[in-house]
């Protein structure tokens, strides 16, 4: 299985320990004073500290609904999606597009859900009705 490593940028390493190990449950990697990194579903984030985070620009439009970008996220599993979803509920986190079925019932339905990470950074979570059309055109 390949993964993908991204590294990006964070106000502190405190908050984001609580936001992906304590909230999200993803494992510790390494760490030093000024980075940390996660096993993020089964790929690697590489949080490092910056005072330069960037505004967010909500310039993408996906079915209709304004997305920020960038942004990143991770494609699971139903089980998953409803894991992290109901955590994020139980920690009061905001959804900056709440949790919704896009492309029902056509080529393409997923699951969809944003938040923002403690620094301010958007993420995407996806559960596909059938993996197999992940890369397909709708």
């Amino acid at each position: 299985m390949n993964r993908f490593h991204f590294a990006f940028k964070v106000k502190d390493i405190q908050s984001t320990h609580e936001f992906y190990h304590e909230i999200l449950n993803c494992t510790i990697g390494r760490q030093t004073e000024h980075w940390i990194d996660f096993d993020f579903f089964g790929h690697q984030l590489s949080a490092h500290i910056s005072k330069n985070i960037p505004e967010l620009d909500y310039c993408g439009k996906v079915d209709n609904i304004k997305v920020p970008i960038p942004h990143f996220g991770c494609i699971v599993k139903d089980h998953e999606f409803e894991f992290i979803k109901n955590a994020l509920q139980s920690h009061n986190i905001e959804f900056i597009i709440p949790p919704q079925t896009r492309y029902a019932g056509t080529r393409g339905e997923q699951k969809t859900m944003f938040v923002l990470d403690f620094s301010n950074n958007p993420i995407e979570f996806k559960s596909f009705k059938n993996e197999r059309e992940i890369f397909l055109l709708l």
